[in-house]
């Protein structure tokens, strides 16, 4: 009976296993060869040391002292090699190559005219070439790998430092939730303003991936001259944080403080007054510099303006200082507008109007746009006069909270 169980085996597995081990031993040292064949004997069973034996060649009696261990239990080695054994490591045979290269990739010594890489590119093909001329012969592959056991990893830059923090600053954000609030009460809209970034006109690269047929992206221009005929596009926004909407002019001339409020008055115009019909004032928050800075004064009188037109008590409050990206309409419009034409070349006025107006989330917004070939003067100085008048007059009230940031457009009493 034992030999008609033999005789299967051999038959029907011999042959996969001399496959098996002559592809494999080879790369074993003796004990690991043997423990493997012992391994595959147990796991055939009765006759599997014979089938074994068969298949390599092997004596049956090493086999069994296989066999044996793994029965006994006897636990790995852990290591091949005997201790101290093998190619020493490149911080073992030049013990000062790590602090030489730490040296090298601190922040601080970018700046240092004393090194060769205060001006390079931190490679490490370069970072290699400055520790070999240094007495450290290393090569890039093992910089590589030192920086990333060292923690270090390719970053790019981050905008995360805003400057020095004003000290009113929570306090002014406090100022103007109150005022939003207290607007919103009385039925009165609160918009927030800025201008977006300019854009090329023409077929120029634009940031991010689009989805189109496999080896057929859209073909633009190598470099980022701008055309004369087309020239840029100013998008300036109004985001109604009550009614979730928004209103982009883009502009073909210059981005000025008559243009920023040309921009408020065709969104009141055409949506605002609409949607707020028994609306006796706006709050507009804004940033504290550009077309809509806290200092510029042809900003004030514009909106004095424009409170004389509309009847409207028109209330600004500037963010505080280093600020900007908390304006509500970055995050909640003007992110979305970048997100939809993102790999996609801004060909003409057109395509960039549609393509705003098309923008929209799964929260509901919409967003009207339309195109302003209006011309608009720069460097237009507004007399210390003028603005005296519209304090004397009452036009311009300044609040008591930082008036330099709160001031309100009254229109005319009588």
């Amino acid at each position: 009976m034992r030999n008609n169980v033999v005789v299967a085996i051999s038959a029907d597995v011999v042959e996969s296993l001399r496959a098996k081990f002559s592809a494999v031993l080879p790369h074993l040292d003796e004990r690991q060869q043997r423990l493997v064949m012992a391994g595959e004997a147990r796991s055939l069973g009765h006759g599997g040391i014979a089938a074994v034996a068969g298949a390599t060649g092997v004596s049956r009696s090493r086999i069994s002292q296989g066999v044996a261990e793994l029965e006994a239990g006897v636990p790995p080695l852990g290591r091949a090699r005997r201790t101290g054994g093998g190619r020493k490591s490149v911080t073992e045979t030049d013990p000062g190559l790590l602090a030489a290269l730490l040296a090298l990739v601190e922040p601080t010594r970018r700046g240092d005219p004393e090194s060769a890489l205060c001006w390079t590119t931190l490679s490490t093909r370069n970072l290699a070439d400055e520790l070999t001329a240094a007495g450290h012969k290393v090569g890039s592959d093992t910089v590589g790998r030192l920086l990333h056991e060292q923690g270090f990893s390719l970053q790019a830059n981050s905008k995360t430092l805003e400057g020095v923090s004003h000290p009113d600053r929570d306090a002014q954000f406090s100022y103007i939730n109150d005022q939003a609030a207290d607007h919103l009460a009385a039925g009165d809209p609160v918009i927030s303003v800025d201008s977006k970034k300019k854009e090329l006109v023409g077929e120029y690269k634009n940031g991010g991936r689009e989805w189109r047929p496999a080896g057929e992206p859209a073909k633009v221009k190598v470099h980022d001259f701008i055309d004369r005929d087309l020239g840029k596009a100013n998008p300036y926004g109004v985001y109604d944080l009550a009614a979730h909407t928004g209103w982009v002019s883009v502009g073909t001339d210059h981005d000025t403080a008559a243009f920023a409020v040309e921009t408020i008055r065709r969104w009141w115009n055409t949506m605002g007054a609409n949607t707020y019909p028994t609306a006796s004032g706006v709050l507009i928050t804004a940033d504290g510099g550009g077309s809509n800075g806290s200092r510029a004064s042809l900003w004030k009188t514009e909106l004095a303006t424009l409170a004389a037109q509309t009847g409207l008590e028109i209330t600004v409050c500037h963010l505080p200082p280093g600020t900007s990206k908390w304006n509500k309409i970055e995050h909640r419009l003007f992110s979305h507008i970048s997100m939809n034409w993102r790999g996609r070349p801004l060909t003409s006025h057109e395509v960039i109007v549609q393509t705003i107006a098309a923008t929209t989330t799964r929260a509901g917004l919409s967003v009207h746009a339309e195109l302003d070939t209006s011309t608009y003067r720069t460097r237009l100085t507004i007399p210390d006069s003028t603005m005296k008048a519209l304090s004397e007059s009452g036009t311009l009230t300044r609040h008591e909270w930082h008036p330099d940031w709160n001031y309100s457009l009254k229109p005319p009493t009588n």
